[in-house]
């Protein structure tokens, strides 16, 4: 899932303390998009302020909105339930594999540890690493078996092939990852696995609830309000189960990056998210009998967009703007130099133009079909064809155009 939003969000300000009702399901828009032309136009040289709301693109569960939410002291159960209306509650468990995008070399190295073992996952059956001198073990493909292999220096000896693909596992938990210039933590194993013949990547294999985490802490500031760190796991841990139910590959379940969920593994736990996973154990949501896909942006700006599936509603959200000094409006600064040179088939820009709008909100919501219209040509576009850009925030903006002074020096 395709998701832009800050991987660590800052702490907000603290808001009113009057309480907010939980919106039932019904209070969810069903307003139709909105057609009317607008136009700004563009002479000369120009200066071009789009002021927006929300960061991402503002389906289901807004970060923020839960923060206000808990601040106003819903549980982080009402704050799923608002966000995901028409959902159930349910169970998730067992374990997900996750690929590891940084690991891009052909091996998997681990830092020597007692206790390490060798799994061949053709055959099931295990070894446990014997004590020699060695700093670093690792699995390097050998066809279509693996090599099993360490090293005190520049050397690597092989010490045993395994048939098939194979993972390292510990006693303690936990293995120590050889990255690129760097060392990370994980816990379950970290598998040597093949998307085709002769190449190898690294996935981490462990339990559902210890993947969580290495996730919701990079999702939101771990020391939020407990329910809205709470909430977030829900949705975290729904998600998971939804993609684990539609694998990304045959080998891996989902990535670690924002194209899927951000995952750092054991190095960025921290005991309060801990603590507010720990509260939800194994709690989801479900829709039809199946985990539900539970996307969630950074602020949806005071009203969520309709997403796929009926229970991403479109609404009405009182809860976003209470602790969100920086989403909750936004204005970003262009000039139409830019926009042509992206465009350079307009010519010249001589207005904008915004045609339809999803209906929902300020100006009449998230711009769904708009148009660059220039000397030689007409850019026509939507809104998160122009949010990515120029970097913008969201999809739900505005324009004002102020035409430069002469001798005004562009920035």
């Amino acid at each position: 899932m395709l998701r832009t939003r800050p991987a660590r969000l800052l702490l907000a300000v603290l808001a009113s303390a009057l309480l907010l009702p939980v919106l039932p399901a019904d209070a969810a828009s069903h307003a139709e998009p909105r057609t009317k032309v607008e136009t700004w136009a563009t002479p000369g040289s120009t200066a071009i302020t789009l002021t927006g709301h929300g960061y991402g693109h503002g389906h289901g569960l807004s970060q923020y909105g839960a923060l206000g939410a808990a601040q106003q002291g819903l549980t982080w159960q009402q704050i799923d339930e608002f966000y995901y209306p028409g959902t159930t509650w349910g169970a998730i468990g067992g374990k997900v594999r996750v690929l590891i995008t940084a690991d891009t070399g052909r091996d998997v190295q681990v830092v020597a540890e007692r206790g390490l073992k060798v799994t061949s996952l053709a055959r099931t059956r295990s070894w446990r690493l014997p004590p020699l001198a060695a700093k670093k073990w690792r699995l390097v493909a050998a066809g279509s078996d693996t090599a099993v292999q360490w090293t005190k220096g520049p050397r690597w000896r092989t010490w045993k092939k395994v048939p098939g693909e194979a993972e390292f596992s510990s006693v303690d938990g936990l293995l120590t990852l050889v990255l690129p210039g760097t060392r990370r933590d994980y816990r379950g194993t970290l598998q040597s696995v093949a998307p085709r013949q002769g190449k190898r990547q690294t996935v981490n294999r462990l339990s559902m609830e210890a993947y969580l985490r290495g996730v919701v802490p990079q999702e939101v500031p771990a020391l939020w309000e407990p329910a809205a760190v709470s909430a977030q796991s829900v949705a975290a841990r729904t998600y998971a189960a939804f993609e684990r139910s539609h694998p990304t590959a045959a080998h891996y379940d989902l990535c670690d990056t924002t194209q899927c969920q951000v995952y750092g593994g054991a190095d960025v736990e921290h005991p309060a998210a801990t603590a507010a996973i720990q509260a939800t154990s194994k709690q989801g949501l479900y829709y039809d009998g199946r985990p539900a896909f539970t996307q969630f942006s950074a602020s949806n700006g005071g009203f969520s967009s309709a997403g796929s599936m009926p229970y991403l509603v479109a609404q009405a959200d009182p809860y976003d703007g209470l602790a969100n000094p920086t989403y909750s409006t936004w204005t970003e600064t262009i000039d139409d130099t830019q926009v042509e040179a992206h465009w350079p088939a307009i010519g010249d820009l001589t207005s904008i133009e915004v045609t339809t709008r999803d209906g929902n909100g300020d100006w009449g919501g998230r711009v769904t079909d708009m148009a660059f219209i220039g000397t030689t040509g007409t850019a026509r576009v939507d809104g998160d064809t122009v949010r990515s850009y120029f970097g913008l925030n969201s999809d739900w903006f505005t324009f004002s155009v102020v035409p430069r002074q002469k001798g005004q020096v562009r920035q």
